[in-house]
């Protein structure tokens, strides 16, 4: 899995990592915020978390534009900066009044735009290391564990949220909804580790940055037949078409299932199942993930010895994570997003191995492939929110209930969220990965930019969720989700040869 990969790989997915766990650490709390902080409803405060999203993935488009022009480290690097000064006024407590919400847009401005600038271009750097041809056949792999970095930012930012907020109001004796703007600052604080990572490691990617060509000078860029770039722009398209609606669905995570956390889910948490909100007890399982691995795939001896050895130690923990297991845990509703994340680091071995071993029969399906398999997944995640949410009152009679209401296990929306995430390992990092082969040469970063576009439009639609939040049943809602992730998945199929082409 990680063997042959470029040195730079590493170190520009740990520069992500730190800018992920701020922008994960914000968002965790982001809904909650705006319906606390500014009494918004459901839907209100719907509408501005998905357009917030929605400008986050569209601004790539115009920073893959300005990165294929002035060089794409350049861009990242300003964009750092811009990000740090939208979150740096995000944490300001301001109230709630007019002038508050108006600071509030312009922080979201400058960190969509400095996302643009930031995300997109990284992530075509990334697929510019497999350039080589040495390097080729691990362009996959590569971004799977690409992938899995962001997610480690994103499983400690919801815990980071909850606990710096609770330090901030027991004791710094701070109000609920100034105890938001600590986890805001949170994300100032990532982006300065973030900057410090880039510039550390810089010389294993620097021939990857673009932009360093002398004046007078064009930049040497291969190019193909007009008929290819053509096949090739429209399969991307194709593609987009259809992620779109993924991540509509998938996104429901920050809203309409946050939403489900907060007035549906049981409040407390006791015996095993407590053990899963505790974020120590998720990464043992996950370096005991990989230390099984490790086990049957070393070659050496003493790295099986070693590795045997951290399971005991993993399994050790947990049995003593267990015996102080004692009464209720209280379970908030943003602490439900550090499952997502912790399923894509301890699953991506195993999705990684079963392609592996795939590719091996000449039976690993293509990235196309595995994007429609992923939205009848995803359709799946959603019945199982369906199934749970029979025989739930509405949203509307549930706040009406007040704490007379009806209550589930926290068990569904974890379980849904398992799901989900085999949805994601089968989309995102192989969209990616697709977006970055496939994609004309002198277009990578604007085709780059197209993929966060397609994401932007979802996201946007994200909002839709919101606006059915109320008097509909539950069940009504995710199926909604479920219908369009299977729509999605027939019209991938039927595109298939033409998407398998260009491969």
């Amino acid at each position: 899995m990680f063997e042959g990969q470029p040195k730079g790989l590493y170190a520009l997915a740990l520069a992500n990592t730190g800018e992920r766990f701020g922008y994960y650490t914000m968002l965790a709390v982001f809904a909650l915020f705006l319906r606390a902080n500014f009494g918004l409803e459901p839907g209100t405060a719907g509408a501005i978390y998905s357009t917030f999203l929605g400008l986050v993935y569209f601004l790539p488009l115009v920073g893959g534009a300005m990165a294929d022009k002035f060089g794409f480290g350049k861009m990242v690097t300003i964009g750092i900066f811009v990000m740090f000064a939208g979150y740096l006024l995000l944490s300001l407590p301001l109230g709630g009044d007019t002038f508050a919400l108006i600071v509030m847009a312009l922080s979201l401005l400058l960190i969509g735009f400095g996302t643009g600038l930031f995300k997109g271009n990284l992530q075509v750097m990334v697929g510019d290391l497999y350039n080589e041809k040495k390097y080729a056949d691990k362009r996959d792999s590569g971004f799977s564990i690409f992938y899995m970095a962001i997610n480690i930012g994103a499983l400690f930012a919801p815990t980071a949220a909850v606990k710096i907020m609770e330090w901030a109001q027991t004791d710094l004796g701070y109000s609920v909804n100034d105890s938001y703007h600590f986890a805001f600052a949170v994300a100032c604080a990532s982006l300065i580790l973030s900057i410090a990572i880039y510039y550390f490691t810089r010389s294993t990617f620097r021939h990857v940055e673009g932009g360093t060509k002398k004046a007078g000078e064009e930049a040497v860029v291969e190019d193909l037949p007009a008929s290819e770039n053509k096949a090739r722009i429209v399969a991307l398209c194709l593609v987009f078409a259809v992620v779109i609606f993924f991540w509509m669905a998938f996104h429901q995570n920050g809203l309409t299932l946050t939403y489900f956390a907060d007035e549906f889910t049981e409040k407390t948490s006791t015996g095993v199942q407590s053990m899963a909100f505790n974020v120590w007890n998720l990464v043992t399982i996950i370096i005991m993930v990989y230390a099984l691995f490790s086990v049957f795939q070393s070659k050496k001896g003493s790295n099986k010895l070693v590795s045997g050895l951290v399971l005991l130690a993993g399994a050790a923990f947990l049995y003593w994570q267990y015996t102080r297991v004692s009464g209720e845990v209280a379970v908030s509703a943003p602490i439900f997003q550090q499952f997502n994340p912790f399923y894509v680091v301890a699953l991506t071995p195993v999705s990684l191995a079963i392609f592996g071993a795939l590719a091996k029969k000449g039976k690993e399906p293509s990235a196309p492939r595995k994007i429609a398999l992923g939205m009848i997944i995803a359709a799946v995640g959603f019945a199982v929110m369906a199934y749970g949410s029979l025989g739930l009152p509405t949203p509307e009679a549930q706040k009406a209930l007040g704490e007379g209401g009806e209550f589930v296990s926290a068990n569904w929306l974890i379980s849904t969220y398992l799901v989900l995430t085999f949805a994601e390992l089968l989309l995102s990092p192989m969209g990616i990965s697709f977006v970055s082969k496939v994609a004309p040469p002198k277009l990578k970063g604007m085709m780059m930019g197209g993929w966060f576009v397609a994401t932007a439009l979802g996201n946007m639609l994200v909002s839709v969720g919101g606006f059915l939040w109320g008097g509909i049943d539950l069940w009504i809602v995710w199926t909604v989700f479920i219908v369009l992730c299977l729509l999605s998945a027939v019209f991938m199929f039927a595109m298939m040869k033409r998407l398998e082409k260009v491969c």
